[in-house]
């Protein structure tokens, strides 16, 4: 039986989505970047079988172990399962990383095809994902998406009380599940988390798209880390290089950004248009996944403030489920519009409240939404009142310790 680190911080809002699909012969598939905390959600989840199954039949893989380095086909993980497989009870069938393995999906379906083969698999590239599993396993699989440390989760793992302090540490550095090893000075923590930024750009990015042009790609990293929450299309992107003296295509700044979306270096929010109620072709905003790799690329700058501010708020609504796109309103926009089983949340985002022309332009695009779905202004400013002509206030620190459920649902 193969031994696995002790689960000692657990991630239940994962398991808790996961546990409908366990033990059926759905493939249950994590995604997410290196170093996310992917390996330990199938760690809990092996726990979780092993409470009801002390004698589970688990065959686990990881491909980040040397253990494992001679598995590099569908055809080697075919030969390495078969063997260990039993028609007397549940096969529960675990490999990490699984994009390592050439044609592994083909491998997967073989091994789907047993209803008596419960499979959990993750991986580093969402695109590889959804397009080569949903060919081959035509909809007996689900998808779950990874996150960084939740705020609530980061002051779980660290210990810590729950003030802007720990606010700051978090905006600081992200939520790499590692960070609880090191020591939380500046210098080391940015070093740890340089490394794996490299690694991701490095394998995921780069060795995975066959990118040549890598100075460019860091370049535009950086355009994306310097403009968080700022509206673009590919054109617009190219034009701004080309006035550095950097040409770029915009075809290909497109390949480029979509492969960073795909190694969930950022995340790219789309226009919504709220009255059309449609998604716009052009123009979309980039955030970052983990904020740690953005303040390692763009640094930790006092005038950032209000971008970093939109982005956990962003990272926070995904990591509770939201579907998230950028409102547009006329000629107004809505930082984001979120939807989740059926129904719709409005959020504008704001450092301060103190000028009555900011609230009246945070509070005022939201008022002139006209429906009934609940809308919020989320805000690193606790003293300003709850609510203003209906529309709640919520305090960022309030906001990251909810599940995104406003009082006026």
């Amino acid at each position: 039986m193969s031994k696995f680190p002790t689960v000692l911080y657990r991630r239940d809002i994962y398991i808790e989505r996961i546990k409908p699909f366990m033990q059926t012969p759905i493939v249950k598939v994590m995604i997410g970047h290196r170093r996310v905390g992917k390996s330990y959600i199938l760690y809990q989840l092996i726990e979780e079988i092993r409470k009801k199954e002390q004698d589970a039949n688990i065959i686990y893989i990881n491909k980040e172990d040397i253990a494992y380095v001679d598995i590099v086909s569908a055809k080697d993980l075919h030969d390495y399962i078969a063997p260990r497989l039993t028609d007397k009870k549940k096969n529960y069938i675990f490999i990490d990383e699984i994009q390592e393995i050439e044609d592994f999906k083909v491998a997967v379906r073989s091994l789907a095809l047993d209803d008596n083969n419960d499979i959990y698999i993750t991986g580093s590239n969402s695109q590889m994902f959804s397009s080569d599993l949903a060919n081959e396993l035509g909809g007996r699989y689900v998808e779950f998406k990874i996150y960084s440390l939740s705020y609530t989760e980061f002051l779980n793992f660290h210990e810590l009380l729950n003030d802007d302090e720990s606010l700051e540490k978090y905006i600081h550095f992200g939520g790499l599940p590692y960070l609880i090893h090191l020591p939380m000075r500046e210098e080391v923590v940015m070093e740890y988390i340089r490394s794996v930024y490299s690694t991701i750009v490095l394998r995921d990015v780069v060795a995975r798209n066959n990118i040549r042009n890598t100075a460019f790609l860091e370049q535009l990293i950086r355009f994306l880390a310097d403009n968080i929450g700022s509206l673009f299309s590919s054109k617009s992107i190219s034009d701004f290089l080309k006035s550095q003296n950097i040409r770029m295509s915009p075809t290909l700044v497109s390949e480029y950004a979509d492969s960073l979306a795909s190694a969930f270096v950022v995340h790219r929010l789309g226009r919504y248009d709220i009255v059309g109620k449609r998604l716009f072709e052009r123009g979309e905003k980039y955030f970052f996944e983990n904020m740690g790799i953005r303040n390692v690329v763009a640094g930790y700058k006092p005038q950032d403030r209000a971008k970093r501010l939109e982005n956990i708020v962003c990272n926070h609504l995904l990591y509770c489920g939201y579907e998230v796109t950028v409102g547009t309103l006329s000629t107004e926009e809505i930082d984001f519009v979120c939807t989740r089983a059926g129904e719709t949340l409005y959020v504008q985002v704001a450092v301060e409240l103190s000028k009555p022309e900011t609230i009246a332009r945070e509070f005022g695009n939201l008022l002139k939404i006209k429906d009934n779905y609940p809308k919020i202004v989320v805000s690193g400013e606790r003293s300003f009142e709850n609510t203003y002509e209906g529309i709640e206030h919520i305090y960022i620190r309030d906001f990251l310790t909810s599940s995104v459920t406003p009082k006026i649902v």
